[in-house]
């Protein structure tokens, strides 16, 4: 299994003598690597739900249940999905004239922080019956 496996360039080649040492170093760099980037859009749940309150609030609620069926209900849903939603808006590749003027005034660590703060309220089941 190891005869096929490539790191890249300057990593570990499957024939080399020392394998281990650079298979560890290079995981180690990766490791270091995805540690930075992720905790430079750290989110931060307070700044999210002040960021809820002034841009969010008056149409799906600081607690992320609307009350107008319009309006999606964002407790509970998966963080990753609504960072990549508020992404979409902003760049244009989701198509809402009311939200695309929102989400262009939101920062990524904004978008981050609100995805969190939502992310973590408790999600709402309604029925229609």
């Amino acid at each position: 299994m190891r005869d096929h496996l490539h790191l890249g360039k300057g990593c570990a080649k499957p024939n080399a003598k020392k394998f281990g040492r650079k298979t560890v170093a290079c995981a180690w760099l990766f490791t270091i690597a995805v540690g930075v980037s992720s905790s430079a859009l750290a989110a931060d749940l307070e700044s999210g739900k002040k960021k809820a309150q002034e841009v969010c609030a008056a149409c799906h609620n600081m607690n992320g249940v609307s009350t107008i069926p319009d309006y999606p209900k964002l407790a509970g849903q998966h963080p990753d999905y609504l960072a990549k939603t508020l992404r979409d808006y902003k760049s244009g590749a989701r198509k809402n004239a009311i939200m695309a003027g929102f989400a262009a005034a939101l920062t990524p660590q904004d978008i981050e922080n609100l995805a969190a703060y939502y992310a973590a309220q408790p999600a709402v089941l309604a029925s229609k019956y």
